[in-house]
């Protein structure tokens, strides 16, 4: 089942609008512009899980856990997980009644202001064909760890290899379809699953004393010694606070990639379905793997532990199994061997982001090019309807994975890591005014709750206060740059705050500058386009569920489908 993604501004076929100021530059219907519905919902949910299961949860969850400690961790975490759901379901309801193929950069096109949509979409581009190469390169640093263990520094070493093939690997994943392309993704996220599955049953038997050399179980020992609340750049009350602000940033990078299921409601063999289940599941994967987990952590490794700074030593240079604090855990219980467990789990973790990265940055492209943002040979498709050229310019641009292949230039390329979780935050600030305007120009147009087949339970005054929290998280992202450093003695870290604060001026540059240019206009809630497209892909949504039924018998969901929902199904 396909879909057509160009046509008239305000055509009801099917097709794609353009920027609003471009009425008269409209796509002709063209076979070879279509994206091709063959996602699965089981496929979206997993990628939806897999976005947000990263080496953020595994490396990054270690200078939180020192700096802040267990208690200002776990809820820090937990607040940031209320934020990410709350977008996710604000992104789920306006994608469950009109399945974009531009995902949430046609939201904000079609319900804010064309500017908006300009900005957000060369924004996420931007943002994925950095972090692409940079999840290329921790793959290869992850495997280099062997050579390193080994002693070999011969030419079977060299980077370039391994950045070659996993290059031509996610290249070919994504090249033969989203077909392939969503199995291929589930049984990795599956994977990812059992690791984090995995983790939590080591962190608890560690936690009882029931493994390594220290059998005496620690509980709740660590929160009480040295604590629950470390200080971070400050001593008392004030330094307890810093600590625990200073987990959020992190928090958001862990949590950053969950929203990629806004990108994939154009390919959805059933959006209406897939969209909602996958919000629905968010929210209970990321209380059971992400607060269960770091739960777990903190009663199996104290925060001033010289082992877990060491780890975050290694975790400035690079990625490997030496910088994970569940390592340190290991370490500190007397387990022997996890190291190269871990190391096989960051490279599943790795391989699968470079591989969902280039996906999102191949459809970023594609998505601009139909909203008439980017040149229009980039929203040409194959007969697998894969936009081809917007895949070979993304790819190119990951070629500079083979400057980057020593492990001195990480820290550098950390820094465009940094800069586009800045520009992550900001995605997320765009879809919730997205979701607030949508609400607007519903209630405008007398188009009920009801009639939408999911609907955000925060409304639209959740989305206010995840607004506001997600502005005042950008807004002190960067506040240690201008606390003095007792070990540097710096007392202004400028590199840092450039780091820290440049994207929001690209970013608000990127949407005036398009405004003043172009001469657009805010979408008034009257005016919003909530129907554009809308009839054609209810039919085809029809006609997928008709041969659904068909298919099987005429019963909506067999009896092993059912029991796969409601048991493993919440997993996997």
């Amino acid at each position: 089942m396909e879909i057509n993604t160009y046509g008239g501004g305000v055509s009801d076929d099917g097709s794609e609008k353009l920027a609003f100021h471009q009425t008269t530059n409209v796509y002709d219907e063209d076979p070879r512009s279509r994206l091709r519905r063959d996602l699965k919902t089981r496929q979206i949910a997993m990628i939806a899980l897999g976005g947000a299961l990263g080496t953020g949860l595994l490396i990054n969850t270690g200078p939180s856990l020192a700096n802040s400690g267990p208690g200002s961790m776990l809820i820090g975490y937990a607040l940031v997980g209320v934020l990410c759901f709350a977008v996710m379901s604000a992104m789920g309801e306006m994608a469950a009644w009109l399945p974009l193929p531009s995902g949430f950069t046609g939201f904000a096109h079609r319900f804010v202001d064309p500017a908006l949509g300009f900005a957000l979409g060369w924004n996420y581009w931007f943002k994925y064909i950095i972090t692409t190469p940079n999840n290329i390169i921790a793959s290869v640093l992850v495997i280099r760890y062997w050579f390193n263990k080994a002693g070999y520094d011969g030419p079977g070493a060299n980077g370039a290899i391994y950045v070659a093939i996993i290059l031509a690997a996610i290249i070919a994943i994504n090249y033969f379809g989203v077909g392939f392309f969503g199995e291929f993704e589930f049984w990795l996220s599956s994977a990812k699953v059992l690791v984090m599955l995995g983790l939590i049953i080591f962190t608890i038997v560690l936690a009882t004393g029931g493994a390594g050399s220290e059998t005496r179980p620690t509980g709740f020992h660590y929160w009480n010694d040295p604590g629950a609340f470390a200080e971070y750049k400050a001593t008392g009350g004030g330094g307890r606070f810093l600590g625990f602000w200073n987990v959020m940033t992190s928090a958001v990078f862990s949590f950053l990639g969950a929203e990629l299921v806004g990108v994939t409601v154009g390919e959805a063999q059933n959006p209406r379905r897939a969209i909602p289940r996958a919000v629905k599941l968010t929210f209970f994967r990321i209380v059971f793997f992400y607060i269960v987990l770091i739960l777990l952590l903190g009663m199996a490794v104290p925060y001033n532990s010289p082992k877990l700074l060491s780890a975050n030593n290694a975790g400035d240079e690079t990625v490997s199994a030496e910088a994970s604090p569940f390592v340190v855990a290991a370490m500190i219980a007397g387990v022997d061997g996890l190291p190269d467990v871990i190391n096989v789990c960051l490279l599943i973790f790795t391989f699968s982001a470079a591989n969902s990265d280039l996906y999102i940055a191949t459809r970023s492209l594609y998505s601009l090019a139909i909203e008439g943002n980017a040149p229009r040979i980039f929203g040409r498709t194959n007969d697998k309807g894969v936009p081809i050229y917007a895949l070979a310019l993304s790819s190119a641009c990951c070629t500079i994975a083979f400057m980057s292949t020593d492990v001195g230039t990480f820290k550098t390329f950390s820094y465009f890591v940094t800069l586009v979780t800045i520009f992550g935050i900001l995605t997320w600030i765009s879809i919730l005014v997205s979701h607030i305007c949508f609400v607007r120009a519903r209630k405008a147009q007398n188009i009920e709750d009801t009639a939408l087949a999911y609907v955000s339970p925060f409304g639209v005054k959740g989305s206010y206060a995840a607004l506001i929290f997600a502005c005042v998280i950008t807004f002190f992202n960067g506040w240690p740059t201008f606390v003095h450093n007792p070990v540097t003695g710096e007392k202004f870290d400028w590199r840092n705050f450039i780091v820290s604060y440049i994207p929001i001026p690209i970013y608000l540059g990127m949407i005036f500058g398009y405004k003043i240019i172009m001469k657009t206009e805010r979408v008034q809630a009257g005016d919003a386009d909530l129907f554009g497209g809308k009839a054609k892909i209810d039919d085809d949504e029809a006609e997928f569920l008709a041969q659904e039924m068909r298919r099987k018998g005429g019963v909506t969901e067999t009896k092993y489908q059912k029991y796969y929902r409601v048991t493993l199904g919440n997993f996997f």
